[in-house]
């Protein structure tokens, strides 16, 4: 029989209903457990290497040039894609359009399970994207899909990603390039 309450509208409770909270500055979530920055990224980086159609989904935070680490961040993002040969799909607008939509000229918002399980997407990255929106879709994905979730976040990070980086700026993501090309390295992929 259901129970009543948010946490049994999926099949899983939200990661918080479980008592896993985001890590504190300096550390990384990866799963349950809260550990080195740099142990997270290793493990994020196989991820997004090892599993099928790996795709990073870049926010607003990070595609318009609204300042001059988001115009940064941006160039970093293609480079981190080529690195781990994976695609982009951009989350640029995923407000509501209630009450009206006009379906010939927008769609209604960007619905990232449905883009997960129609591309066939086993590990993604989300960046840029505004936490509001990434705390809705992570606990979508986790409780919908097989995807390995990781949360690159500006600010305190997502307990519902399988991995998740906070306080991610341009120094924390050029580290992240250089750390997925030495696992790129170690596992001997081109």
């Amino acid at each position: 029989m259901a129970k009543l309450g948010p946490a049994h509208y999926s099949p899983y409770p939200v990661a918080v209903y479980e008592g896993v909270l985001t890590p504190p500055k300096g550390k990384a979530l990866m799963f349950t457990e809260i550990v080195d920055e740099e142990i997270a990224m290793r493990e994020a980086a196989k991820a997004m290497l090892t599993r099928e159609n790996a795709t990073i989904f870049p926010g607003p935070q990070v595609l318009y040039a609204w300042n001059e680490e988001a115009k940064e961040k941006a160039k970093l993002i293609r480079e981190m894609a080529e690195v781990l040969n994976a695609k982009i799909i951009p989350m640029y607008d995923y407000r509501p359009k209630y009450p009206k939509i006009d379906p010939e000229v927008e769609i209604n918002p960007n619905h990232p399970n449905l883009t997960i399980w129609h591309n066939k997407i086993k590990a993604c990255i989300f960046i840029g994207v505004h936490c509001h929106y990434a705390n809705v879709a992570l606990k979508i994905i986790r409780s919908e899909t097989d995807c390995f979730t990781i949360a690159m976040c500006s600010q305190a990070g997502h307990e519902d990603a399988m991995i998740t980086l906070r306080d991610q700026h341009v120094e924390e993501i050029e580290k992240f390039i250089e750390v997925a090309k030495e696992v790129k390295k170690e596992l001997g992929i081109s």
